[in-house]
């Protein structure tokens, strides 16, 4: 072990310490950013070499969670926005994801997949092989249940909530005075992408930048927030601890 590797072994269990007693989120966001911006920042030529390193480092952000006690994770690794790159890089992304997703469903592991994201917008091949791995892991309850947030746009997520609102609503025969009458942010809420789970408490994101660029745009608000310098591939179990630490020290007023 060198020298450097020692010292953040010891700040790694100095961290855990003093977490103990602290909240920890049920729900963590994390915005993987960054990989592109590694990718040349290390002189490698294609940027999905950045994405092929991210990936690892979600496997062990999962397990980082686990050991926490975090309930819930979604990671955002595609926007809708992503979805206008240029082949030569989108196409080796997708598979990127697929081959992510499926590891992580392999026999073995803890994880509970979710997909959250419009998988219509993806190629026929990719959007299978998202909803098999979903379906392979549906019966878990070892570890974090892990939403996969892929062809995923905030606004997006929010129309599809309200056409997914107005198509159960007259299917039931009401009219859309009712429906005027009577809606509230609940009703939207069951109808998006993550119905059912709790709104993140925490979301973190990579890369320095300090914006929410569409993700969890309904459910983030009341959520705190972790912005971090490192690219995504450098981010590292001491980093993942600080998050959590400037989250148990911070008071959850929700407006009040």
């Amino acid at each position: 072990m060198t020298l450097r590797n020692l010292i953040y072994s010891v700040y790694e269990r100095r961290l855990t310490a003093r977490l103990a007693g602290r909240p920890v989120p049920r729900h963590v966001g994390v915005m993987c950013d960054g990989n592109r911006r590694w990718a040349r920042e290390m002189g490698l030529v294609d940027p999905n070499d950045g994405h092929r390193m991210g990936a690892e480092r979600i496997k062990e952000l999962l397990r980082w969670c686990d050991a926490a006690g975090v309930g819930h994770v979604t990671l955002w690794l595609l926007s809708t926005d992503n979805l206008s790159r240029p082949a030569e890089e989108l196409d080796p992304l997708l598979q990127i994801i697929e081959d992510l997703t499926t590891e992580l469903a392999e026999e073995g592991n803890p994880w509970r997949l979710r997909m959250v994201g419009a998988l219509d917008v993806l190629p026929t091949q990719h959007a299978q092989a998202l909803k098999a791995a979903e379906e392979r892991t549906r019966e878990r309850s070892g570890g974090a249940q892990v939403n996969i947030a892929v062809g995923y746009g905030g606004r997006r997520e929010i129309a599809d909530a309200v056409r997914s609102l107005l198509v159960e609503h007259a299917a039931k025969g009401g009219t859309i005075e009712e429906l005027a009458n009577s809606l509230d942010v609940d009703h939207i809420s069951e109808h998006l992408y993550t119905r059912g789970l709790p709104d993140p408490d925490l979301i973190i994101r990579t890369s320095g930048e300090q914006r929410l660029s569409g993700f969890m745009l309904w459910q983030s608000a009341h959520s705190e927030f972790y912005f971090c310098e490192l690219n995504w591939p450098d981010f590292r179990r001491v980093d993942f601890l600080r998050a959590l630490r400037s989250y148990g020290t911070r008071q959850r007023r929700y407006g009040t």
